[in-house]
């Protein structure tokens, strides 16, 4: 299984179409381009084990978007471009160390005490639910357990971390725009006796999200090596420059399954090298997510596979 993010509730394809006539300063990259790539989404929560759903945790969407031309980062495999997205505006670490402390607790807790997780669980939802009626919800919380047990499908994205964006520096937004997906923002799954209720409750939808970019437009941005700090609309707005289309479809469907889930990693260091990762965050992930996606092909007899149009 993977590190983290181990638990996929939804596998899906879609079409990520990138808009024409986008201002000099947007159109950078991947979305230099305008047309459609095909894609595949992957639904997860961030533990490295298989959890009961009634513990209730942070939400992640890994985007793979195929057929994409251009000079490519180094060692990045293939012609698709990952985004890795959290439903969360910024990260838990700020650093580097802070990260791979936080990764030591969770390897510390991976495949135990499930029953104490999810009574813990009950609690740290009850008491972040409080404290998020007076505006002081807590990511540290969420990321234990008391994280709103919602529909995945009804919430926003975010890269969290900033990338290169071209000759700019942006971070990236996947927000809901269809009706069908606007309906579920918010909406609470119950999962008595249900270990796998936010996979069943992914009801097969048309969906549609508008992919935006944030540009670090001037210094009064925070810093990029700290990926804790929120940048502020105010300052970097979110433009829409793409969006991206998934039909109705089985969301657990085998065959595809088999293909994302068991045979394709997602890295944020698999992409152009116009959007390269920045930050010492990133810095991390490059090797740390390369050495996971190859423990696990060992273990499993079978190498990752990028997938061609």
């Amino acid at each position: 299984m993977r590190a983290v993010h181990a638990n996929a509730h939804g596998i899906l394809e879609g079409v990520f179409v990138v808009a024409s006539d986008l201002r000099p300063e947007l159109a950078q990259g991947l979305f230099a381009t305008p047309g459609s790539h095909r894609a595949y989404l992957r639904i997860s929560t961030n533990p490295g084990d298989i959890l009961d759903d009634a513990i209730a945790l942070p939400r992640g969407l890994a985007l793979k978007v195929l057929d994409v031309t251009g000079k490519r980062l180094e060692d990045a495999q293939g012609s698709t471009q990952d985004f890795v997205m959290v439903n969360g505006p910024i990260f838990t670490a700020s650093d580097a160390k802070t990260f791979a402390r936080s990764l030591n607790l969770l390897a510390k807790t991976t495949d135990r005490a499930e029953a104490a997780k999810i009574a813990a669980s009950k609690v740290l939802q009850a008491v972040n639910a409080a404290l998020g009626a007076v505006g002081l919800e807590s990511t540290a919380l969420a990321g234990l357990g008391g994280a709103p047990q919602v529909d995945p499908l009804g919430e926003t994205y975010f890269s969290v971390t900033p990338f290169r964006y071209g000759q700019y520096v942006a971070k990236f937004r996947l927000r809901p725009v269809s009706s069908a997906l606007a309906r579920l923002a918010g909406t609470r799954i119950q999962t008595r006796a249900q270990p796998d209720a936010v996979r069943e409750d992914m009801a097969g939808i048309d969906a549609e999200w508008a992919f935006e970019v944030q540009l670090r437009r001037n210094a009064d941005c925070p810093p990029i090596e700290d990926a804790s700090v929120e940048w502020r609309e105010d300052n970097a707005p979110f433009i829409e420059v793409a969006r991206l289309r998934v039909p109705r479809q089985d969301s657990w469907d085998t065959e595809r399954v088999r293909a994302v889930d068991e045979n394709m990693r997602f890295s944020v260091w698999t992409g152009l090298a116009a959007h390269r990762p920045l930050g010492g965050v990133n810095r991390a992930r490059r090797g740390a997510y390369r050495h996971s996606a190859d423990f696990r092909a060992a273990a499993n007899g079978c190498p990752m596979h990028e997938p061609t149009v």
